[in-house]
């Protein structure tokens, strides 16, 4: 099922309606979705896919090779880039897509792979029209390698397109057999990741579902929270360090370095790289008045099935080959579920109002809607648009939102400096009847239920 693609299909079926012949780079991290959207693009068009191995360039043609002779074509046992590149675009007349999945497989093991396919896609005697779409989950590499790997092959490339998370909205749509509360909590352990939804069945519970595909040790998801390490970057011992001490609550880089005993300036390079692969990021709070109340360098783990397992299951090997999974699940997980599934309440309130912003539904244009964390609190909503009138919010999963939560929110703001021109408030259980009584007389303040989202 392909949810929430357009645009990305619009974007890909643009580049193929152009004249000529183009070259364009698809890059996402792993369960975006990437090899979905090509299936549907390529559905109507001829086409032909491949999945590039980690290996040598000539097991690498070999695998090929052998791949187009099982499909009809008659190839040598171990064929060049060109050979095969003319087979496949030259069976039938008309435009040809050729898509190559996980492609820096072959460019890391091969220095004339990206010249031979220039050389073949833009060669004047070759009459042949093709679209190439050069697929990748490897984030980093793409954003800060490839340029310099591929040289000046990169001038020829016609576009990039960066597969993002799906939103909030489109889970909903996934599962709609699942209550809006238990899209939620899927959502707080699987993300907007399309690829990770499909382990997923909303005809069970979200503890049926976490037990049976994630936590139980015979699950196809069971090592992949760390998998998703391993595969990209060496020195896994020092990674699952540094991840399991910032899910143990460690954000700050001085409090890494008192857990890890690692030196500022390791723990700093090892950041970036996960940052760079977008498993980690470094909180930035909005600019405002009050910056002199942020706390600065905080660091959290932005991948929510990561997330969920050096929170969960890291810290726990032992236990999960010696307990039932429910037993597991009732002693690890379920006390502490609602605190953890709060932070991700809190980013789709976020969506919520971008996109209410997005569709002029908001009191004010915002420029950008983002977070405020401060030395003794923080925001979980704040905005303003291009004359500074600032917009905050509270986002509260874990209880239902009274008055007092109403002044406190308020107070807070004054305290840091951060004006309040507009106040948005987020719950899964309910509001107060003083802050109903409350939001009906002052036009500057929205309640939002769940059931809204």
């Amino acid at each position: 099922m392909l949810l929430g693609r357009t645009s990305e299909l619009r974007y890909l079926n643009n580049y193929f309606d152009r004249e000529g012949s183009q070259i364009l780079v698809v890059y996402g991290q792993k369960y975006i979705g990437k090899t979905t959207l090509v299936k549907e693009f390529l559905e109507d068009k001829d086409g032909y896919y491949y999945l590039a191995r980690a290996c040598s360039e000539r097991e690498q043609v070999y695998q090929w090779g052998a791949q187009l002779v099982r499909d009809g074509y008659e190839l040598e046992k171990f064929p060049s880039f060109h050979d095969i590149f003319a087979k496949i675009t030259r069976r039938a007349p008309g435009k040809k897509v050729l898509v190559i999945d996980e492609f820096q497989n072959i460019v890391r093991a091969s220095g004339s792979f990206m010249k031979e396919l220039v050389a073949f896609v833009h060669n004047q005697w070759n009459r042949d029209e093709v679209m190439v779409v050069l697929c990748s989950s490897s984030i980093g590499w793409i954003e800060n390698s490839m340029v310099t790997r591929i040289g000046e092959a990169a001038y020829e490339l016609s576009g990039f397109l960066k597969i993002r998370e799906m939103p909030f909205e489109d889970l909903v749509e996934r599962f709609p057999n699942f209550r809006i509360e238990e899209c939620v909590e899927a959502y707080a352990v699987l993300g907007g990741f399309p690829g990770l939804w499909n382990r997923f069945d909303d005809r069970l519970t979200i503890q049926q579902n976490i037990c049976r595909n994630i936590l139980d040790v015979n699950s196809f998801l069971y090592e992949e929270g760390e998998r998703m390490l391993t595969d990209q970057l060496r020195e896994p011992g020092v990674y699952n360090t540094i991840m399991a001490s910032i899910a143990a609550g460690n954000h700050k880089l001085n409090n890494l370095y008192l857990h890890t005993e690692f030196s500022r300036a390791k723990i700093s390079v090892y950041l970036k790289n996960l940052i760079e692969l977008e498993l980690v990021e470094k909180v930035f709070s909005y600019d405002t008045t009050g910056k002199d109340n942020v706390q600065k360098g905080i660091y959290r783990i932005s991948h929510p099935f990561v997330d969920f397992y050096y929170t969960y299951m890291y810290p726990h090997l032992s236990e999960l080959h010696t307990l039932s999974v429910g037993e597991f699940y009732n002693r690890y997980v379920m006390s502490d579920f609602r605190r953890y599934v709060s932070g991700y309440f809190k980013k789709i309130c976020r969506q919520h109002l971008a996109k209410l912003n997005k569709r002029n539904k908001l009191p004010i244009a915002l420029d950008t809607v983002g977070e405020w964390v401060g030395k003794d609190g923080g925001l979980d909503i704040i905005a303003q648009d291009e004359d500074g009138r600032t917009l905050i919010g509270l986002c509260c999963w874990e209880k239902p939102v009274a008055y007092e939560d109403y002044e406190e929110l308020l107070n807070y703001a004054k305290k840091v400096k951060i004006g309040a021109d507009f106040v948005y408030m987020y719950t899964a259980f309910r509001f107060d009847e003083r802050l109903n009584l409350e939001a009906k007389v002052r036009q500057n303040l929205k309640l939002v239920q769940i059931a809204d989202l």
